[in-house]
């Protein structure tokens, strides 16, 4: 009897590299060709990391991935949305501390054992904190807490750290990218934005030039992306008052910061590292 077969032959790491093909007639061949694209597809899928995934720019940035055919790891205090948890490229999100380092020693374990022998393309290190007084005043240099500093240092510029350290084996083996979410509070003084998040980004920017440099033996490349005024969380009614210093007239949109951040992570920015991309719609010009 004539039975119909198809054969995989399969590299050490799982990848599809031969398929042999007897057609039985009720499976037209270009059915069959079909299903092999589909399998060699899936082995061929990116994986990428996302702190902060469970909302604002991080939700945002976890879409645009999806979008794009991605598969992605996120972590957060809160879970993820439910509804994003139906879409099969959202492997697995890990609820974190960031600002624990026993959270984020289980994070990165999780997340290497979600990968198992498979590269890492991407680490977005977008979770932060802003912390202000109950009523919303600027926190400086002069006023609040200095443990509270600590806590913005440990999250905004430890914690990124700490995971490209933990993800670099993946990540050189996947010649990814890291892309650090840094912020226009940085490089110069914010009117609601406190000295410890805006020291800490500014301590995020210049770590981004040493990591590119250190991180290139590995194939690897990190870059920043610096958003302005962006509509999430973390905004009020009084960043209204920033827009007519905005050329563009307007503030952003989580969107806009997610889609710079995935080029930063293509293969379109190949040649690109060390480099902050403002998405600011202009602001940063004055």
């Amino acid at each position: 009897m004539n039975i119909p077969f198809i054969i995989f032959i399969y590299y050490a790491d799982g990848q599809v590299t031969k398929a042999f093909i007897r057609r039985r007639p009720e499976l037209p061949l270009r059915i069959a060709m079909e299903r092999i694209s589909e399998m060699e597809s899936a082995n061929d899928r990116k994986t990428v990391v996302i702190t902060g995934g469970s909302r604002g720019i991080g939700h945002a940035t976890a879409v645009c991935f999806l979008e794009r055919g991605w598969r992605i790891i996120t972590c957060s205090r809160e879970d993820a949305p439910p509804e994003c948890k139906r879409d099969p490229n959202w492997t697995q999100h890990i609820p974190t501390d960031l600002g624990d380092d026993d959270s984020i020693a289980n994070l990165i374990q999780e997340a290497n054992q979600a990968l198992g022998d498979a590269p890492l393309h991407g680490l977005v290190n977008n979770a932060g904190m802003s912390p202000k007084t109950p009523f919303k005043e600027r926190l400086g240099c002069l006023n609040g807490d200095l443990a509270a500093w600590r806590d913005v240092f440990e999250l905004n510029l430890f914690a990124p750290l700490k995971l490209s350290r933990g993800f670099a084996s993946a990540l050189h083996k996947g010649k990814g990218a890291i892309v650090n979410i840094t912020s226009i509070a940085g490089h110069s003084i914010h009117p609601f934005a406190g000295s410890a998040y805006s020291i800490s980004k500014a301590a995020l920017s210049a770590m981004t030039r040493e990591m590119a440099n250190e991180f290139a033996a590995l194939g690897v490349r990190v870059n920043a992306v610096a958003p302005g005024e962006i509509e999430t969380d973390m905004v009020g009614p009084e960043y209204e008052a920033l827009i007519p210093r905005i050329p563009l007239d307007r503030m952003g949109a989580p969107m806009d910061v997610a889609t710079t951040v995935f080029y930063l992570c293509s293969d379109d920015s190949s040649y690109v590292t060390g480099t902050e991309v403002w998405v600011t719609g202009g602001q940063h010009l004055f």
